[in-house]
């Protein structure tokens, strides 16, 4: 009987073991079990987890995360932005192609100081993420136009953080709409290209988070993106991806973001730290990284509560993914509808910078002499990773002709010709998909034949192009700067077609900011559409014609000559690479000396001159502002203005909302940028009441001496802008109490 029972006991034991077996095998990832699913990783299947690696889901995709095929945890995909999805177009054995939308690029999105735009356009760009198979797009870029040289800054929206972050959380909320993440970045202080993986930017406390960090914190509350991406460089000594202070003390504890954080592409000596810090995920991954964390764990380095904490967060990542889900991806979004969406952001962001006399809008009837390499070689998107692969970029020369105009035949099959010589001699440069594209020579042409030219035809179009992307930041001459054929080309055009009475148009289609002091007279009228995407060409002309009424505005300065922008005595311009290895000014280190004063901040506050100001951009149309009203509470004010259209023509305006803040101990700028509004299409006579709110502590100045956000008691006027230089009404309020906020400190 002993032995009958012993032997069903037995058989008991080993059944609820075989039973615990079968269940351990088949138990799978799932939303509401991942620390169970934790408990049954391997530290090697952690470590993996952590660590990006191989792939071929997506060609093109920058990088990918690791499956554990037992645990039913999958592989996902990352992929490139900011202007559109960055996939392979052709794939081997397969005729279908596979194009992505080239969407306005970001200063371009910024322009317009409308976030419902953004968010349209990133609401399409999602569904082409989603629809190609991709989990997380990465992007939105969002580091500050310190300077113009940089290189990547076509990228970004603004050297203003309110507005640069607004943009980026409007663009977030727009892919995310589909089910797919976003990866801010590069977080922090990434603001020149060259030697971008080493360079130590200096930055003081309150610079840092008023300025540099200041859009990040706007863009991670408001948008919730899934991801943050950390940059290459340093920040203050220390690698941005190794900083526990910005990873884990600035941007978790006190932000609340509760998604990962990735590196930027590129395997570093630092992994440990960088796990430790806070940085979830390597990218894109190498194993000797997974066998340092191992050795990391082993030794006690890493602890098993650190490596369980990163392992957490990418599972609570992985589960949100389409991978995860199952999504059974297309790979067919309707590009023809997206490129509408592309079309009509470009149109609503373009800035009229200059029109004398009434120049623009033109009839459309008539004859064009149309200048310039860049009429066939238009800029739509920049180069390196924010580069897309699109089945077409318009030209003005195709967009020109759709619209009805008469182009100068013969000047046009001049360019044609000189294009395919330029071609040839640049094929290696434009197949090199990182760094810097060099400025193609513009084509030379002799006053005698611009002066027949003008003869013939009703008015000229010239368009000046620039490029730029990663990897090399921009140079001074024959950039920033005009070279000498395109500015003899200018005076030439200027002095013939002014001397029959004809108008000269000039499109600037550039990825940054160039020099327009010197030269912005000869021209009647001058039109900005920056890198527009694939159909910007078409809503230029819609803007020349007067289809569209621009209301684009500045999204940074334009300074009268380089020297003026206080960066510019701290920024690699001239490429200087002498000395020794880690002691290179401005490589190895860059010391942001001007701290807080950076764009229309210093401009404004110390009277200095510009080109163009922050916030600047004409219309067709004009507006009157009216009865401005400010309403304070506890939690700071509420402010409206009434604006009027009292031209002939229907148009759109944006106001900007300035505030000037009693010093309070600490030195401020003369007026910042804390709130913006833009119009509907107003007809002419009608008007709209924008209604503007900022927070107590969106008022708040840094103290660095005490590590704490303070709004201070006193007068401060509120002031409704068409541009930082141009204010069109003010009211004024007595803050009574007092607030302030204390921050740990970074470091």
């Amino acid at each position: 009987m002993k032995q009958t029972c012993l032997i069903v006991l037995l058989c008991f034991v080993f059944g609820l073991f075989a039973f615990a077996q079968t269940n351990t095998n088949t138990l799978k990832l799932c939303e509401d079990n991942i620390d169970e699913i934790i408990g049954m990783m391997t530290n090697e299947e952690k470590a993996t987890i952590l660590v990006g690696g191989p792939g071929s889901l997506v060609p093109g995709a920058a990088g990918y995360t690791r499956e554990i095929e037992r645990l039913g945890i999958p592989m996902t995909v990352l992929a490139d932005g900011p202007a559109g999805l960055r996939i392979q177009p052709k794939r081997e054995g397969i005729d279908q192609t596979f194009y992505c939308t080239g969407f306005p690029t970001s200063t371009l999105l910024a322009s317009s100081w409308d976030p419902e735009l953004v968010e349209t356009v990133t609401t399409a760009m999602g569904n082409e993420v989603l629809e190609y198979g991709v989990d997380v797009l990465l992007a939105p870029g969002m580091n500050l136009h310190r300077n113009p040289l940089c290189g990547r800054n076509f990228e970004y929206y603004s050297e203003d953080p309110l507005l640069s972050g607004k943009m980026a959380a409007a663009y977030v909320r727009g892919v995310q709409k589909n089910g797919v993440g976003t990866s801010v970045k590069h977080f922090a202080a990434n603001n020149q290209e060259t030697n971008r993986l080493e360079n130590d930017a200096r930055i003081s406390n309150r610079a840092l988070r008023e300025l540099y960090l200041k859009n990040f914190e706007i863009a991670i509350k408001e948008g919730k993106p899934w991801t943050v991406m950390s940059s290459y460089n340093k920040l203050n000594g220390d690698y941005t991806q190794q900083s526990f202070g910005l990873l884990t003390t600035v941007l978790r504890d006190e932000w609340g973001f509760d998604g990962i954080v990735m590196t930027d592409w590129g395997v570093k000596d630092g992994t440990v730290k960088s796990s430790k810090a806070g940085n979830d995920l390597m990218e894109p991954g190498r194993q000797v990284e997974i066998d340092r964390i191992l050795a990391a764990v082993s030794e006690g380095s890493i602890s098993q509560v650190e490596l369980d904490r990163n392992v957490r967060r990418m599972l609570h990542y992985i589960v949100k993914t389409p991978h995860f889900r199952g999504y059974k991806f297309s790979n067919k979004p309707d590009l023809k509808a997206h490129a509408q969406v592309a079309r009509k952001a470009a149109e609503e962001s373009i800035i009229l910078l200059r029109n004398e006399d009434n120049t623009l809008p033109l009839k459309g009837s008539e004859k064009v002499a149309l200048y310039g390499l860049t009429s066939l070689d238009f800029v739509g998107i920049g180069t390196g990773s924010g580069e897309v692969y699109t089945d077409h970029i318009a030209t003005m020369q195709e967009a020109m002709n759709e619209a009805g105009f008469t182009l100068d035949q013969n000047l046009a099959e001049f360019y044609q010709h000189y294009f395919a010589q330029q071609e040839a001699v640049q094929k290696m440069e434009r197949n090199n998909r990182w760094g810097y594209r060099n400025i193609r020579e513009e084509a030379e042409l002799s006053a005698r034949a611009i002066s027949l030219q003008a003869q013939e035809n009703d008015v000229a179009v010239y368009v000046l192009g620039r490029n730029a992307g990663e990897g090399a930041d921009r140079v001074l001459k024959d950039d920033f700067e005009l070279n000498t054929n395109e500015r003899e080309l200018l005076q030439n055009l200027s002095s013939a077609y002014h001397a029959l009475g004809k108008k000269l148009v000039v499109v600037l289609n550039v990825g940054g900011v160039i020099e327009t002091a010197s030269w912005k007279h000869l021209a009647d009228a001058i039109v900005l559409p920056w890198s527009p995407g694939q159909e910007g060409a078409h809503a230029v002309v819609d803007v020349l014609t007067g289809k569209v009424n621009p209301s684009g505005k500045l999204p940074m300065t334009f300074a009268m000559q380089y020297m003026d922008i206080p960066s510019s005595k701290n920024f690699p311009y001239g490429q200087n690479t002498s000395g020794r290895r880690g002691e290179r000014k401005d490589v190895d280190f860059t010391n942001y000396e001007e701290d807080i004063w950076v764009g229309y901040r210093y401009f404004q506050t110390n009277n200095v001159g510009v080109s163009y100001p922050f916030g600047y951009g004409l219309s067709y149309t004009t507006f009157s502002y009216s009865k401005p009203k400010v309403k304070t509470d506890k939690d700071g004010f509420t402010a409206t203005i009434t604006v009027t259209n009292t031209g002939k023509v229907a148009g759109r305006e944006v106001v900007e909302l300035y505030v000037a803040a009693p010093a309070g101990g600490l030195e401020k700028p003369a007026r910042e940028l804390k709130a913006f509004g833009k119009t509907k299409l107003l007809a002419p006579g009608e008007s709209e009441t924008l209604t503007m709110k900022v927070s107590t502590y969106e008022m708040a100045s840094f103290n660095e001496k005490n590590s704490s956000w303070e709004t201070a008691v006193g007068n401060y006027q509120v002031m409704f802008g068409a541009s930082v230089g141009d204010i069109r009404a003010t009211v004024s309020f007595e803050l009574k109490n007092a607030q302030s906020w204390m921050v740990k400190m970074m470091w």
